[in-house]
């Protein structure tokens, strides 16, 4: 049988490990709150900003300090959007963007990891090509938009390829190199307990390189918009890049600048569903 004292000792034990308990969860509850507030001053800040400038830019061209004309202002792009949405044309250009858009980032995405692996199986192979891709990075695409055209003609096949072509080497470079930066510690326990080359891909290479590929992701979904606007401004009856072309070459400014703004979200939305998709990937893998 324990004595009081013992049962007194074995009490004040419990009660400090619930103190210690409660100080611990009341650190954790302090700093998600810090944390979420620091989220929401952040996004309130953002929110301040982009306010103040369409206030800004509304009353600049209220006051004639800039000319409306040219640089239009919210309520012009407001009212070019409403009609351009009553006429069905916005969406469907819109709709035809974001198709070609990620069409592109996906064949970009397949075609770099296939070309990054192979050049990881073999190191002979990497440093022949090695120098090759370098230089096809490098090439101003726009410059390669025109010889897609006379090989692929118009349409949204050469706008596709236009959308790879701005992405797709530099991919290629990153994926690569992500790869070659895996702890080649871990790689030779593989061997050493009778894996293959490929089961040091699949269980150490390629779960490593998981952070570089979706960092990567996130430049190459602007880089594909891009690369289909590019197409768009000169092989395209269709889409945000034909609606810029368009508007300026009448004079629509309202028309060019409402277009702008579009990809502006487009280009947000991609990047914020990027970020949600690796945020959950962290999440489930514990990174």
């Amino acid at each position: 049988m324990k004595t009081d004292n013992e049962k007194k000792k074995v009490s004040t034990e419990e009660t400090l490990q619930k103190n210690k308990k409660a100080a611990h969860l009341t650190k954790q509850e302090e700093f998600v709150k810090k944390h979420r507030r620091h989220h929401h001053e952040i996004a309130s800040w953002r929110t301040l900003l982009f306010v103040l400038f369409l206030v800004l830019w509304e009353i600049s061209a209220e006051l004639k300090w800039i000319d409306s004309f040219f640089f239009s202002s919210p309520s012009r792009v407001v009212q070019c959007f409403a009609e351009q949405i009553r006429n069905n044309s916005m969406l469907s250009h819109i709709g035809v963007t974001l198709f070609e858009t990620l069409f592109s980032f996906l064949l970009v995405l397949l075609f770099s990891l296939l070309v990054s692996t192979l050049l990881w199986y073999s190191a002979k192979l990497s440093e022949i090509l090695e120098p090759y891709l370098v230089v096809l990075n490098s090439l101003p695409k726009s410059a390669l938009a025109p010889l897609f055209i006379v090989w692929l003609g118009t349409g949204t096949r050469t706008i596709i390829v236009a959308g790879m072509s701005v992405a797709i080497f530099g991919s290629i470079i990153s994926f690569y190199t992500g790869f070659q930066q895996v702890d080649r510690e871990k790689i030779t326990l593989i061997y050493t307990l009778g894996g293959t080359r490929r089961d040091a891909f699949s269980k150490v290479v390629l779960p490593g390189s998981v952070p570089i590929l979706l960092s990567t992701a996130k430049v190459n979904i602007g880089l594909a918009l891009v690369g289909v606007i590019i197409g768009e401004f000169l092989a395209a009856r269709r889409g945000l890049g034909y609606l810029i072309i368009y508007g300026s070459q009448v004079f629509q400014l309202d028309m060019v600048i409402t277009s702008i703004i579009i990809l502006c979200i487009i280009a947000l939305g991609f990047y914020k569903s990027i970020q949600i998709i690796e945020h959950q990937i962290k999440i489930r893998f514990k990174m």
